[in-house]
C-alpha cells in the first residue's frame, strides 16, 4: 500500500466497529473479546492459523452467527444479531469461504442474484458490465452453469456476485483457498483494483499472510479466538514474530530452534 493511501484511510471515518465481541458454536467459545475497526476506503486483514476464529468474526459481522456478547456497529448503527438480509441491504456483504456459488444457475443468473435487493435496472446493467471487465472469463461463460466453472473462476464469480449489490464493505473469506499462486495473485490484484477504483472497503480473512500484508492497510492477528496484535501492515511485516510464524522468514544465525518451542513476544 502507498503511504498516501494509508494516511488517507487513517483519517477516514470508522465504517465497521466491533466491541468486545464473543461468539460460540454450542459450548465451544470461538472468539473472545474481539475488538477491531475498519475505516472507510481501506483494506483491513485478519491473520491467524486454522481454527483461530477468523471466519467466525466474519460470520458474526454478517449476521450468520449471533454473538453471545459485545456489539457490531456499521456506519454508526448497531447491527448486532440482525438478519443477514437486512445487513446486506445496509451495504455490507460477505464472500464466503469456499465460494458457495449456485451451481445449477448460470453465471449470469448468479450475478443477478447478487443484485436481488436492487431495483435500479440500468444500474444493475452497468455493474454487470463492470464485473465482466474485471473478470472477462465470466462474460465468456455467462450462460454456463456455475458448477462447471473451475475453482478460480468460481472465486471470481463469488466476488463479482458480491459487487452486484453495490456494497460499501465486503467481507472476503479466504479468497486464495485451493487456488494456484498465479490465480491467487490475479484475484488479489482485482481486489486492490476494486478497493481503489470503486472505493469499496474490504475486510479480508486470509491464511496467505504474505499476500494479505502486502495488499492491506491495517492488520489484526488472532490466536485462540483473541486479537493479540494490531497495527499497520507496513509495521507488521517487519515484526520478527510475524516474519517467522506467518511469513516463514527466519533471522540469520538462528539454528535448530523449533518454531513450536519459541515464544511469541505478544504473549
Amino acid at each position: 500500500m502507498t503511504t498516501d493511501h494509508a494516511s488517507a484511510t487513517e483519517q477516514a471515518e470508522v465504517l465497521l466497529l466491533l466491541s468486545n465481541v464473543e461468539a460460540a458454536y454450542g459450548p465451544v467459545k470461538a472468539i473472545r473479546g474481539v475488538s477491531l475497526q475498519v475505516r472507510r476506503g481501506e483494506i483491513a486483514t485478519v491473520l491467524g492459523s486454522n481454527g483461530a476464529g477468523k471466519s467466525t468474526i466474519l460470520k458474526t459481522i454478517s449476521g450468520v452467527l449471533d454473538p453471545t456478547r459485545g456489539t457490531v456497529q456499521f456506519k454508526g448503527q448497531d447491527i448486532t444479531g440482525r438478519d443477514p438480509a437486512d445487513i446486506v441491504k445496509r451495504g455490507l456483504v460477505q464472500v464466503p469461504e469456499g465460494r458457495e456459488v449456485f451451481p445449477l444457475l448460470s453465471v449470469r443468473d448468479n450475478l443477478l442474484m447478487g443484485a436481488y435487493t436492487r431495483h435500479d435496472r440500468d444500474g444493475v446493467a452497468t455493474d454487470l458490465e463492470q464485473v465482466y471487465a474485471y473478470f472477462p472469463i465470466l462474460r465468456e461463460r455467462q450462460r454456463q452453469d456455475a458448477g462447471l466453472l473451475s475453482g478460480g473462476q468460481q472465486q471470481m464469480l463469488a466476488i463479482s456476485r458480491a459487487l452486484m449489490s453495490r456494497p460499501e464493505l465486503i467481507l472476503l473469506d479466504e479468497p486464495s483457498l485451493g487456488l494456484s499462486p498465479k490465480l491467487t495473485r490475479e484475484i488479489f490484484e482485482i481486489v486492490v483494483r476494486i478497493n481503489r477504483e470503486r472505493g469499496t472497503t474490504i475486510l479480508l480473512v486470509e491464511q496467505n499472510a504474505n499476500m494479505a500484508l502486502n495488499v492491506a492497510d491495517h492488520g489484526y492477528v488472532i490466536e485462540n479466538g483473541r486479537i493479540v496484535l494490531a497495527d499497520r501492515c507496513s509495521v507488521l511485516r517487519d515484526k520478527d514474530d510475524i516474519r517467522e510464524f506467518y511469513l516463514g522468514v527466519k533471522d540469520e544465525g538462528v539454528r535448530g530452534e523449533r518454531r513450536w518451542k519459541k515464544k511469541k513476544t505478544w504473549r
